[in-house]
């Protein structure tokens, strides 16, 4: 007999969700989405900004994808779920029932009750209705203030830089996300943004926004007062829950679910930003925010939803960025501070740096930090999960080369030459 599954919310979870369903059953699918029409690639925002990519480029499918794979598209807002008949009400638009639903709502810009926080002019940067308003905002302006060391963060910083606007860029660590990188990592990014005359001030918080009809100023925990008419808070995210709660669903800091996706109301699904391990030990945290653990939550998850129920393994860890010039691959385990059973072999050249964390007792590879290089993402994740030593990953370099083309590896492996 052919369901009907609900997704409430069209990124990269709720999407990667709704493909996989099709590719394992007929059951009719639709698919609601307040913020756009049509799935796009939310990490390329910044690049629609700096005039690299058009909205319609940052779309992977073309409009008619959709309709061509019984992807039923709702645009409009979900106001609440009536879990007991099993129907989602939809403001200004029919109520929708379901025989299972995936809420996928993603997360939220953190504010943090900041005095000036609601004036026009200071804001997050999630979706599309927030790069709209950035680029109404940052017309003719002759400054900014970006609050937050995050990868946000320093995305928006590039944006405002990439049209001449000075920016001030606020940072609450002593050194650009010391929390999460080692040592020569963050003062690599320090350089990096510096380099590029954005004006990084270190151990300085937000503590007011000054302003009448827009912002006009910003005070800092420094007591020092910048003006500016702009002001990105971007000090990180949290999940999208309150259309949950509100409908009785179990929450903490996000949607709560188990090692399955479930939710405590039966055919209640949560992936993605907003959902929240009930225990340590299935994610790489209990509130997973990144678009690759997005994509393989609702991978997963559509195994569950088509009667084939698969737990979810997080896997060997990986993320990418960039920030400015320097792009940034990390797999496995790297802490900012290693514990004292894992050491770290380290080379840096010039602007790359490569970083390999074993065990003392084992000499098996933990993890691997690049920046400025390009690593094969196969390579690294294979010689993880089969616990390769050091010695052995040191001998076979050059099998993680992937823009062998461009010659910018072997410089890096002359230096560990022995």
């Amino acid at each position: 007999m052919s369901r009907h599954i609900v997704i409430v919310g069209n990124g990269i979870t709720g999407i990667t969700a709704a493909r996989f369903v099709r590719k394992l059953s007929g059951s009719r699918i639709t698919i609601i989405s307040s913020e756009t029409d049509h799935f796009y690639a939310r990490t390329a925002l910044m690049y629609i900004y700096m005039g690299h990519m058009r909205y319609q480029e940052t779309k992977p499918y073309e409009d008619q994808f959709w309709q061509a794979n019984g992807l039923d598209l709702v645009r409009g807002y979900v106001s609440s779920v009536d879990t007991k008949a099993r129907v989602v009400h939809v403001a200004d638009g029919p109520d929708i029932a379901y025989d299972a639903l995936l809420l996928a709502t993603g997360s939220k810009s953190n504010r943090f009750g900041w005095p000036g926080q609601d004036l026009p002019g200071v804001q997050g940067l999630y979706g599309i209705p927030d790069l709209a308003r950035m680029e109404r905002y940052t017309r003719d302006i002759d400054r900014a203030v970006v609050v937050g060391g995050g990868l946000i963060g320093i995305e928006m910083a590039e944006m405002l830089h990439s049209r001449q606007i000075p920016v001030t860029f606020l940072v609450r660590e002593n050194s650009y996300m010391e929390y999460l990188l080692p040592a020569e990592e963050s003062a690599m990014i320090n350089d990096e943004i510096r380099r590029h005359h954005v004006d990084l001030k270190l151990a300085t918080e937000l503590k007011a926004i000054r302003g009448n009809t827009r912002a006009e100023a910003v005070e800092t925990s420094r007591d020092e007062v910048i003006n500016c008419q702009f002001v990105g808070l971007t000090a990180g995210v949290h999940p999208n829950i309150a259309m949950a709660r509100a409908s009785g669903l179990e929450t903490a800091r996000g949607i709560l679910v188990n090692e399955y996706f479930e939710t405590s109301v039966p055919d209640v699904y949560a992936a993605g930003d907003c959902a929240e391990f009930r225990t340590d030990g299935i994610g790489s945290r209990r509130v997973e925010q990144l678009w690759y653990t997005g994509r393989a939550h609702g991978k997963t998850v559509a195994h569950t939803l088509c009667g084939r129920r698969r737990p979810y393994r997080r896997g060997v860890f990986f993320n990418s960025a960039k920030f400015f010039t320097i792009e940034y691959q990390t797999y496995g385990d790297i802490p900012a501070r290693p514990s004292p059973d894992v050491q770290s072999w380290c080379v840096r050249h010039g602007g790359r740096l490569l970083r390999i964390n074993y065990k003392t007792s084992t000499r098996r590879i933990t993890g691997l930090n690049a920046m400025g290089l390009r690593l094969r993402h196969d390579v690294c994740e294979h010689w993880i999960r089969q616990g390769r030593t050091i010695d052995q990953v040191l001998s076979s370099l050059g099998k993680i080369r992937f823009d062998a083309e461009f010659d910018r590896f072997p410089a890096i492996l002359n230096t560990h030459e022995h």
